[in-house]
């Protein structure tokens, strides 16, 4: 009997369903007011600004702790500044290590457990679909943040 494996989805595919939401949520970034990107908040949530500095601890070295195989550890505490142009530099160099990192995924056991940053136990594909949702869930306050300031965020299903 052959043992035949359909896929579903791509590694190379999955890596540009999750590259189309980076390029989204640069989008959002984007379209922030300067002040507001650091400043605004609603209902005790966190600047936007914060959450994307979550986001930049969490995509990258997870993904390179996946990669290597070695702990990182989680901070979401690093100083980009606090100007817009340099948190968007700091995301494009991520989008790019990002796509260095995944080219080294060669053969990886997507159903392979581990823990990520050493607390959050799943396999590389729970880890890897985290990564992704937690993205779209903080993108999703972003959207509320920018439709309170009467800025029109960019349409959800434009992520080129």
């Amino acid at each position: 009997m052959v043992n035949t494996v359909n896929e579903v989805i791509t590694s190379g595919q999955l890596l540009d369903y999750w590259q189309s939401h980076r390029s989204l949520t640069r989008k959002v970034i984007e379209a922030f007011p300067e002040k507001d990107l650091f400043e605004y908040r609603i209902g005790g949530m966190r600047p936007f600004s914060d959450m994307v500095k979550e986001l930049l601890a969490i995509a990258e070295p997870g993904l390179r702790e996946i990669v290597t195989g070695k702990q990182e550890k989680f901070d979401e505490h690093r100083d980009y500044g606090s100007q817009k142009t340099l948190l968007l530099a700091a995301w494009d160099k991520s989008t790019a290590n990002i796509n260095t990192l995944w080219a080294q995924l060669t053969d990886i056991d997507f159903q392979k457990e581990m823990v990520s940053f050493g607390q959050f136990p799943g396999t590389v594909q729970s880890s890897l679909f985290y990564f992704i949702e937690n993205e779209i869930h903080h993108r999703g306050q972003a959207y509320v943040y920018l439709r309170s300031l009467g800025v029109e965020p960019p349409l959800f299903y434009e992520r080129n």
